[in-house]
C-alpha cells in the first residue's frame, strides 16, 4: 500500500526548493546537476518525476521552453518554514516556545551575535504585546 502524501516537502522536494529558491527558473537537467554538485546523484527520469509531483502538489510551476520546462517555485520559503516549523512545535513541544528554544540551545552552539539579536527579538515581541 502506498504511503498517503505529505503535507509538507519531503527531502528531496526541500532540496529542490532551496536550490530553485536561490536560481529560478531552471530546466530539469539543470535540477538535476546542482544535486549531482550537492552530492545527491539522480537519474533524470527521477528528478522529471519529481518535479512533475511537485507541480501537482502547487510546490512548483513550469513553463515550456522549446523542448523542456523550466521550474520555479510556487511556494515561498517563508511559508515552508512557517509550515514545517509550525508542526514541529505543535506536534512534538505541545506548542511551547520555550522548549523549543532550550533545545535548540542544547543542540547548537550560539555566539554573541545570535544571542544578541535573539535577545533584540524577544525585546521587540515584549514590546508588541
Amino acid at each position: 500500500m502506498a504511503r498517503p502524501p505529505s503535507k509538507f516537502p519531503t527531502e528531496l522536494e526541500l532540496q529542490i526548493l532551496k536550490l530553485l529558491w536561490r536560481r529560478a527558473p531552471l530546466l530539469a537537467r539543470e535540477v538535476q546537476q546542482e544535486l549531482a554538485d550537492e552530492g545527491r546523484k539522480l537519474a533524470k527520469t527521477s528528478v522529471i518525476t519529481t518535479l512533475n509531483t511537485m507541480v501537482d502538489k502547487k510546490y512548483l510551476r513550469r513553463k515550456k521552453k522549446a523542448n523542456s520546462y523550466l521550474f520555479s517555485p510556487r511556494i515561498t520559503e517563508d511559508k515552508v518554514s512557517f509550515q514545517v516549523l509550525g508542526d514541529v512545535v505543535d506536534r512534538v513541544f505541545d506548542g511551547s516556545t520555550a522548549a523549543v528554544l532550550a533545545r535548540l540551545f542544547d543542540i547548537t552552539e550560539v555566539d554573541d551575535d545570535e544571542l544578541q539579536e535573539l535577545r533584540r527579538m524577544i525585546d521587540q515581541k515584549l514590546e508588541d504585546s
